[in-house]
Order: structure tokens, then C-alpha cells, then sequence
């Protein structure tokens, strides 16, 4: 009785030992005597017990690890990097499992390999640039620490996933300067918009200006001509009212110069009317009287001889006086 005890004991202890239950998203990796055997999925498997043993169950999802680093510049300038890092196992192939069980130690020692690789890529990259170009660069940092790792990462059964460059920054120091360069070329822009804007301001004044005293002149001249016109008019008919009028009192008989006095008075009178001074002089002597009425006489004879000529070139307008 105490034997068949035993032996269901015994037979108990060896179900319990086969049964090998791995959850799911991870591997177990079994060795037989030291030996790699073969790789058990998830779900329930069975193992030879105190032969087959499970040197490590290594997970198949996605990792994530936070580095803080620091790198210096080409021209000398300290730059804090914080990243993350996301990582995972190239795919469950038997190679690529035998790779992430046996190419390291443990754990930590595969993360310090893999963060210390991530930090000599970015400070390699970060050596050849200026700080003014770093933070233009977070893409091309990325890129250049994907493109250097991948291969490695897959020697060892790993693949890198993503890694992010959360914060960038330069000793405070530096980070002043910067702040007053940006300062600095933004008030060199609104001085150099300002001044733009006054050149324009003054260019479109002296424009208008001009375009003003260009207008004034266009009239000016119209003006001119039009009282030019107008006087000519005037002349014209003044001497067609004195032609009719020295024909009118030639056929009465009467003494043409008496147009003449008439308009001298006119004169007289017009000097008088229109004059804004308080004295007026003239000749009223006889003698200065028959002086002004030969003058009045001798342009009525030019008048006479215009008006000859006028006739005698037929076409051509009588010029008057």
C-alpha cells in the first residue's frame, strides 16, 4: 500500500515536472544538459523532466528603455540629449531566438551593449556638426543611428523600432547666447523692414510730389494757352468792332479819331475802375493827348496793312496786336 503511495507520488511529481505552460508573447528555450534542445511557443508543452530545462523565456513584444546622454559639438558646444528607445525581438525564427539567448550574458548586460552603441552613434554624428545646426538635425540623427545599428542589432536577434529624441538642449550658457542672437537678428530684420518701409514711404511722397507739379505744369500750359487763345480773340474782335466802326463814321463823314478818343477814355476810365492805388498819372496835356492818339493811330494803320496782307495770301490768318 505505502509502495503504490509512492509510486503515485512519484508519478504525480514527474506530470507536474513535464508540463511547461509559456504565456503568450514569450518563448522558453530549452537545453538539455547545458546543450541548446529546442524553442517552446505559448501554450502548454511538455519537457523531459530532470533532463530538458528551461534556460530562459524571452519575450517577443515590444521594449522600451530612457537614455539621458550628453555629446559636444564640433565647435566645442556640451549638448543634453533624452531619448527613448524602442526595441524588439527580430521575429520568433529559431536562429534569431538561439541569438538573443546566447549572445549575451543576461539582460543588463545586452541593455548596457545596446545603450552604450545608441550613445557613441549619436556622438559621432554630433562631433562632425555645429551647435547652430543640431536642432535642425533631430530627423538626421534618427536616421543616422537606425542606418549604423540595424545590422548589429540583428546579429544579436533584436530589431530597433523607433527611437525618439524627446528634449535637446545646450548648458545654459549657450542657450542665452543663442536667445540674444535670435534677439539680435530680429531687431536687425525690423530695422532693415523698417527702413525699407520709410524708403518706400518717401519714394511714393516724392512720386506723388512729382506727379503733382506735373499735373500744375499740364495746366499751367492749358492755361497759358487758353489765355493766349483769348486774348488773340479779344484782339480779333476788337479789330473787327473798329473796322465796322471806321466804316460806319467814314459813310457819315466824321473824323475816324474820334475812335480813337473814344477808346483812350475808355482806357482812362478802365485805369481808374480797375486800379488799386490811390493816384493815377497820365499825360492829360494836349500835347501828350495828340502823342497817345498818334500812337492809337499808327496801330490802326498796322492793323490796316495785316489785313492787306491777309487778303493777298489767301489761306493765312490775319496776325493781330
Amino acid at each position: 500500500m505505502n509502495f503504490l503511495f509512492v509510486l503515485l507520488a512519484l508519478a504525480a511529481l514527474i506530470i507536474y515536472l513535464s508540463i511547461v505552460v509559456v504565456q503568450q508573447g514569450t518563448v522558453a528555450v530549452i537545453t538539455i544538459f547545458g546543450k541548446y534542445a529546442r524553442v517552446m511557443g505559448p501554450g502548454l508543452n511538455f519537457k523531459i523532466p530532470f533532463i530538458e530545462m528551461i534556460y530562459r523565456r524571452i519575450s517577443i513584444q515590444n521594449r522600451s528603455v530612457e537614455l539621458a546622454f550628453q555629446a559636444i559639438t564640433a565647435d566645442q558646444a556640451n549638448v543634453n540629449f533624452k531619448a527613448m528607445l524602442v526595441y524588439s525581438v527580430l521575429n520568433q525564427g529559431e536562429e534569431t531566438i538561439k541569438n538573443v539567448a546566447f549572445k549575451f550574458i543576461d539582460e543588463a548586460s545586452f541593455m548596457q551593449a545596446l545603450i552604450r552603441t545608441i550613445e557613441g552613434s549619436i556622438r559621432s554624428f554630433v562631433a562632425t556638426k555645429r551647435q547652430s545646426e543640431i536642432l535642425a538635425l533631430r530627423s538626421e540623427i534618427i536616421e543616422h543611428v537606425k542606418y549604423q545599428l540595424d545590422t548589429l542589432l540583428e546579429s544579436w536577434g533584436y530589431h530597433l523600432t523607433d527611437l525618439q529624441l524627446n528634449d535637446i538642449a545646450f548648458d545654459e550658457v549657450i542657450m542665452r547666447s543663442m536667445a540674444q542672437v535670435v534677439a539680435s537678428s530680429n531687431l536687425k530684420a525690423a530695422a532693415e523692414n523698417e527702413g525699407q518701409a520709410l524708403l518706400i514711404t518717401k519714394t511714393k511722397a516724392a512720386e506723388a510730389e512729382g506727379n503733382a507739379i506735373k499735373i500744375s505744369a499740364e495746366a499751367e500750359k492749358t492755361a497759358a494757352q487758353l489765355r493766349g487763345q483769348g486774348v488773340a480773340l479779344f484782339r480779333e474782335e476788337v479789330a473787327k468792332g473798329m473796322a465796322e466802326s471806321a466804316k460806319v463814321m467814314s459813310e457819315a463823314d466824321l473824323d475816324a479819331s474820334l475812335i480813337l478818343f473814344s477808346i483812350w477814355t475808355e482806357a482812362v476810365k478802365h485805369f481808374a475802375e480797375a486800379s488799386k492805388g490811390n493816384v493815377i498819372f497820365l499825360d492829360g496835356s494836349t500835347d501828350g493827348m495828340e502823342k497817345t492818339m498818334k500812337q492809337l493811330m499808327a496801330i490802326e494803320k498796322l492793323n490796316n496793312v495785316s489785313e492787306t496782307a491777309a487778303i493777298a495770301a489767301p489761306g493765312s490768318r490775319p496776325r493781330n496786336t
